[in-house]
């Protein structure tokens, strides 16, 4: 059931799925995204002991928009859910573009958060040692790259894209086929997957384009925290053939937040959508079940992933 809270003002909608009294973990969506999923089926966030806590960023879905909002801000919200469910510790997993919001929660809401997993993530685009379009997708890349020009000319264009999508969900999945590699296409030709994804955009551009616009708009200035203050345990995980964020961006996080506190692993023959198939292996070490060690990333046989209406 969807439940909403109001934080400075703005309506903010999040889902619980699984045991109200397993370990509370958040999922942040990717861009574009909502709370509605990719998630996992009831029965398998039971067996693995988890709450699971997905939200709609600002502009999203049921969520009010935050004008202007940065990737720093996504902590709030996240605190804010966190108190009204009178969590005192939880963690984060962030997928895509949920992947900088997570890092978020890591550097500025103390020892709350529990650990961090950080999968396919891009880097901030000031980093100055790393190439970061480097390859990466070419709409991916004019998406950016227009984003930095004009606000009006992004928001116009992500506009169009929205109300296509609103019309036919299918349509975001269709313009990504011709530019993924083939472990992606393995993926999205799933046919529960590509209904899960359906699902999602449908939702997230519900009430129009402004979440997609304003977390385009959030990736390509400061985030407003540096990754180097983490003090949690971080995984950082990524597809080595990802071309919508290529993995020359975790490679460059690796590089920045503190040794002590992080782990990469980098999986060969695997790709962006791939973060949704291994949801469960990263659920279990986000619980603090096992150590980023005893971690192996495998593709599934039997799809975990399950729509939520």
């Amino acid at each position: 059931m969807t439940r909403e809270i109001t934080v400075s003002g703005r309506r903010v909608t999040f889902d619980c799925r699984g045991s109200s009294r397993g370990f509370p973990v958040f999922l942040l969506h990717g861009t574009p995204g909502s709370r509605r999923g990719p998630t996992l089926r009831p029965s398998v966030l039971y067996r693995l002991g988890v709450q699971l806590i997905s939200y709609d960023r600002p502009g999203y879905g049921g969520s009010d928009r935050d004008p202007a909002r940065t990737v720093a801000d996504a902590a709030q919200d996240v605190l804010a859910i966190a108190r009204a469910l009178d969590l005192k510790e939880f963690s984060v997993i962030g997928r895509s573009g949920g992947g900088p919001h997570a890092l978020a929660c890591a550097a500025l809401l103390g020892d709350q958060v529990q650990r961090a997993a950080v999968l396919v993530s891009i880097a901030p685009s000031e980093a100055t040692d790393l190439n970061w379009d480097e390859g990466m997708c070419e709409s991916n890349v004019s998406e950016y790259e227009l984003a930095s020009r004009s606000v009006a000319a992004v928001t116009a264009d992500l506009t169009r894209r929205a109300a296509r999508i609103a019309e036919d969900p299918r349509s975001l999945l269709e313009d990504l086929q011709r530019e993924l590699t083939a472990p992606d296409l393995k993926v999205i030709n799933d046919a529960a997957i590509r209904q899960q994804l359906k699902i999602t955009y449908a939702e997230a551009v519900r009430t129009g384009a402004c979440g997609w616009i304003d977390d385009v708009l959030a990736f390509r200035k400061p985030w407003g925290f540096d990754v180097a203050d983490i003090k949690v345990p971080v995984l950082l995980w990524h597809g080595a053939d990802d071309v919508c964020s290529p993995v020359a961006h975790t490679h460059w996080l690796a590089r920045h937040i503190p040794e002590e506190q992080r782990d990469v692993e980098i999986s060969e023959g695997m790709a962006h959508f791939d973060a949704m198939e291994i949801l469960p292996e990263i659920l279990v070490w986000a619980k603090g079940s096992t150590s980023s060690e005893g971690l192996r990333i495998k593709r599934p046989h039997q799809p975990a992933l399950t729509s939520q209406r």
